[in-house]
């Protein structure tokens, strides 16, 4: 097994550029299903959980030739089997999407209960409510599900805003007869994007990137051409890098709209930026010094509030912060849990129950062994590690190549200290 071997303590400085959408590519690869003709994807990022989505393409004999460094060409004209291999399936919470698609154009699916990073409940209760809604009809047998039916359009009010099941409810209605109302839905960037795809490739849609978006099913969408956005988590998250390390750092290639409210945080915990029109630079040296950091509460929330995924590295610059920071985690029950080896680290943390935690800082961190539990999570340890002075040591850095690509080789590049090794 993989593990990075990191001295911290350095600051950076330099260009990076972000790299597409991870969650937006898992989305536009499980709708070409749909799709007859071949589809063109670029900017796509060369992460794991993309390659676990090939494969599970290829398994349902669709044709997916990765045509060049971020590039890849997906033909779902034949579609050999619409059962999905729990053995990949298992890895990837992502996988759940391709239900949507292979019910609707096939009229039957089969699927294990999905994987993913381990952050608490994540039911998939919304999916197969909606597909209900849509007509299909579900059996399960222990953890395999299996769906049918023929969709037809309907209303849906989501329960619980989700991004996966307002992504999948977009896809199913797609080919479905008639309209499809819904309801409560997600708004954040990649389901937008989703939609753009869809429309240009034939489809409906109305209303993605607000909670109301109604699909006017249509009998069959055409190949075509998509870029896949920015990744906002991972811009985030290279800002709070660079906060944290008082590094001066240009981070290109991004979309610095889709991170208002991350923009507002760092300035109240006094970082200096500036946001210019796909670029966003932290503490730019005509600024001034950068100052001691000032605690913040932060409180997430779905799009447009402050994303779940960028909650871990941001606990990570409260520690470097004066006075008491909150934060409530109110997306999923169990995302404050990866928290132990940043206390081994030094940090100050109470928990105060499952959702909220407060950091007392500013605190120096220590250098140590750390096991990656998750991505998010994983990516959050990196910063620390960056930050502490000495060598640290952080396992299962799978779970950070699942959404970051090649992270260690872009940071050396502006001046990080890391090794990959076995």
């Amino acid at each position: 097994m993989e593990k990075f071997i990191i001295n911290g303590g350095k600051k950076l400085k330099g260009e990076i550029e972000v790299k597409g959408a991870k969650n937006s590519s898992l989305a536009i690869f499980s709708a070409s299903l749909l799709i007859s003709g071949t589809v063109k994807i670029t900017n796509v990022p060369e992460v794991e959980d993309v390659f676990r989505i090939s494969e599970l393409l290829k398994n349902l004999g669709v044709k997916v030739v990765h045509s060049g460094h971020g590039e890849y060409l997906i033909t779902a004209d034949t579609i050999k089997t619409s059962s999905i291999s729990p053995e990949i399936a298992k890895k990837i919470r992502a996988s759940i999407m391709l239900t949507a698609p292979l019910l609707a154009r096939t009229g039957n699916t089969k699927f294990p209960h999905p994987g993913g990073c381990i952050i608490g409940e994540r039911p998939i209760d919304l999916f197969l409510e909606g597909y209900k809604a849509l007509g299909a009809k579900i059996n399960r047998d222990n953890d395999l599900y299996h769906i049918k039916g023929k969709l037809i359009g309907a209303k849906f009010v989501f329960s619980n805003v989700s991004v996966t099941g307002t992504a999948a409810m977009i896809m199913a209605a797609s080919l479905s007869k008639g309209k499809t109302i819904l309801k409560n839905c997600a708004c954040e960037p990649e389901i937008e994007s989703l939609a753009d795809f869809l429309n240009s490739c034939g489809a409906k849609i109305n209303g993605a990137g607000t909670p109301f978006i109604t699909i006017d099913g249509v009998k069959k969408l055409n190949g075509g051409e998509h870029k896949i956005i920015p990744d906002r988590i991972e811009a985030g998250t290279l800002a709070i890098l660079a906060a944290i390390t008082k590094s001066n750092i240009l981070i290109k290639n991004c979309e610095p709209e889709h991170l208002d409210i991350l923009w507002n945080k760092l300035k109240s915990v006094g970082v200096s930026l500036k946001i210019r029109k796909n670029e966003v630079e932290i503490n730019p040296p005509y600024s001034t010094k950068p100052s001691s950091l000032k605690a913040v509460d932060i409180k997430t929330h779905e799009y447009p509030g402050f994303a779940t995924d960028l909650q871990a590295p941001f606990c990570v610059l409260l520690t470097q912060a004066k006075g008491q920071s909150l934060i409530h985690e109110t997306i999923f029950e169990s995302r404050l849990f990866w928290l132990d080896d940043l206390k081994r680290m030094g940090a100050k943390i109470l928990m105060h129950d499952p959702h909220r935690i407060s950091i007392q800082g500013p605190i120096k961190l220590r250098a140590r062994e750390i096991e990656s539990p998750d991505l998010r999570a994983g990516m959050a340890y990196l910063i620390a590690a960056l930050t502490a002075k000495g060598e640290s040591t952080i396992n299962n850095i799978y779970q950070i190549d699942r959404g970051y690509e090649k992270i260690e080789e872009r940071l050396v590049k502006i001046g990080a200290d890391i090794k990959r090794t076995q």
